[in-house]
């Protein structure tokens, strides 16, 4: 047997739950150190600094 629910659930109850799935765009900062956009709080894939000094060295 499968569930049954008691009671109907009205389109704007089962709407409202439905309401918070959205995607977000992802927040982005300027790096400190060569200007370019990066997510806060990690290592800038352009220049490899974090809180201006280099954390991965970039090869020519």
């Amino acid at each position: 047997m499968s569930i049954c629910p008691k009671n109907k659930t009205s389109k704007a109850r089962r709407d409202k739950r439905r309401a918070n799935w959205k995607m977000a765009a992802p927040n982005l900062v300027k790096c400190s150190k060569c200007g370019e956009l990066m997510m806060p709080h990690r290592v800038c894939k352009a220049c490899g600094s974090y809180n201006k000094r280099e954390i991965v060295s970039q090869e020519a």
